[in-house]
């Protein structure tokens, strides 16, 4: 459905409907919003994909998508589906982040391995905060039990000048430092 011309072009007025109401949305979000309403019409009318375009009101659906982004940001950090992010200056966060340009030139510029050692990185820090509130998991964490503010505290000692790398520009000297750096093509 994606690579036909109405397909584009409904893209294309949806866009321009939002910017007309002052609304930015990523384009990829707008166009499965499109392809999964346009499927349920046809679906639903018992019609093939290619006739329920007459259906189609990129206007009615700007108003919709523009209704939910107000919405969602009256509702400010209350979003639901929105995964928590640590505060700035959070010890285990800045050892992720310190350790990326380590990494890389460990890896000899390998950002797959780089990104994946960071991922996993993320996921344990962020499962580890999470045992503090899950009976599941006690004495699985060792002598320091459920205590995050003790692991922070051990992170913060292993890593005294933790606030440094939440400066981009030292992060990015730090990673030029290392040899590599990312440029776009």
């Amino acid at each position: 459905m994606k690579n036909t011309k109405a397909f584009r072009t409904a893209l294309g007025e949806t866009l321009s409907e939002l910017a007309r109401r002052g609304v930015t949305v990523r384009p990829g979000t707008v166009a499965d919003t499109i392809e999964a309403n346009m499927t349920a019409v046809a679906r639903q009318l018992g019609i093939q994909p290619r006739s329920a375009w007459r259906y189609f009101d990129a206007a009615a659906l700007a108003d919709t998508i523009a209704k939910q982004v107000h919405e969602r940001e009256d509702r400010g950090s209350k979003d639901v589906g929105c995964a928590p992010m640590p505060p700035v200056g959070n010890p285990e966060l800045a050892l992720i982040l310190a350790g990326v340009p380590d990494a890389l030139a460990e890896s000899g510029g390998d950002l797959y391995a780089v990104m994946v050692n960071v991922a996993v990185n993320a996921w344990m820090a962020g499962h580890i905060h999470g045992e503090d509130g899950c009976d599941g998991c006690e004495g699985a964490r060792g002598p320091a039990g459920h205590d995050w503010q003790a692991r922070m505290d051990a992170v913060s000692t292993l890593m005294p000048d933790i606030d440094k790398w939440f400066d981009r520009d030292v992060w990015t000297a730090a990673l030029h430092d290392s040899g590599y750096g990312v440029t776009r093509r």
